[in-house]
């Protein structure tokens, strides 16, 4: 570590159900408390946690007990689905631990329909830089959400642009786009799919011209095969390595040299997103 910085490490994950990973006892279920104790053993300063599906008053006695027996030296804080959007769907979740003091905010961004309900965004803001998570809204089978989304997309920007006038920002989540052909293993058998569309790609593109930095592409370059997210309905899609890269960790291009490390965390058999790392000395 270098005495001018403190380095900081984060873990990003979408957990499909966080109930189902704390309480449940299916296959699937066990799979993923794995992935949740690889994640405690790196002993990481902030997780990231997404596709909680709580309900909207947050975790509940169960949850927490599990989570404070899990992470004992983490402080909790939830964003969760709320009326007029669906029940129990989407939502967000940090833990960071005890000695932080970050203000916690879950901001509205102008997003069309009941987007901005949906639990989607907490930020964390520090003395010297803002940390937020995104769990972006997906497009749909039949890319019915494709024009919200795309709205979503620039109001989102716009988002991290106005921190980003303040202070640096670190962002990370699950994007739902994989950005270029070498983010996904079958580009061009997935041309109009749900998070390769043009239009998304796109909106990708539009976020990183206006000051941010890919942190993977910055430290590995132009690797082809690695991948955060492998599709559950194909069953040998992880064994094939058939996945996409849809999961990040985006910074202020004016930190993008700070970054030491952004990776895939190993999720062994499990299906769905794998964690991801950050390191990074402010």
């Amino acid at each position: 570590m270098s005495s001018g910085g403190k380095t900081l490490k984060f873990i990003s994950w979408n957990i499909d159900s966080l109930n189902a990973a704390l309480t449940g006892v299916s296959e699937r279920a066990v799979l993923s408390k794995n992935v949740l104790n690889t994640i405690k053993e790196h002993n990481v300063d902030i997780v990231a946690i997404q596709e909680t599906k709580l309900p909207y008053d947050g975790p509940s006695k169960k949850h927490s007990e599990i989570l404070e027996d899990m992470f004992p030296d983490y402080k909790i804080v939830w964003n969760s689905s709320v009326e007029p959007a669906r029940k129990g769907y989407a939502g967000t979740m940090f833990l960071y631990k005890n000695h932080m003091t970050p203000s916690v905010s879950c901001p509205k961004i102008g997003a069309p329909g009941t987007m901005d309900y949906e639990g989607r965004i907490i930020t964390l803001e520090f003395d010297d830089f803002f940390l937020t998570q995104v769990y972006t809204p997906n497009a749909g089978d039949n890319l019915n959400r494709l024009e919200e989304r795309q709205i979503w997309d620039i109001k989102f920007a716009d988002y991290l642009v106005s921190l980003d006038k303040k202070k640096p920002v670190i962002a990370t989540g699950d994007f739902n786009v994989a950005h270029k052909e070498i983010d996904l293993a079958h580009p061009g058998s997935n041309r109009r799919s749900a998070g390769f569309t043009d239009e998304e790609r796109q909106g990708f593109t539009n976020l990183l011209t206006k000051g941010f930095t890919d942190t993977f592409r910055y430290i590995h370059g132009n690797v082809t095969g690695a991948y955060t997210w492998w599709a559950q309905r194909a069953r040998t899609s992880k064994i094939n390595n058939s996945g996409w890269r849809i999961d990040y960790w985006i910074v202020s291009d004016r930190i993008a040299d700070k970054v030491i490390k952004s990776e895939m965390i190993d999720s062994g058999p499990r299906q769905d997103h794998t964690p991801i790392l950050l390191e990074i000395n402010l």
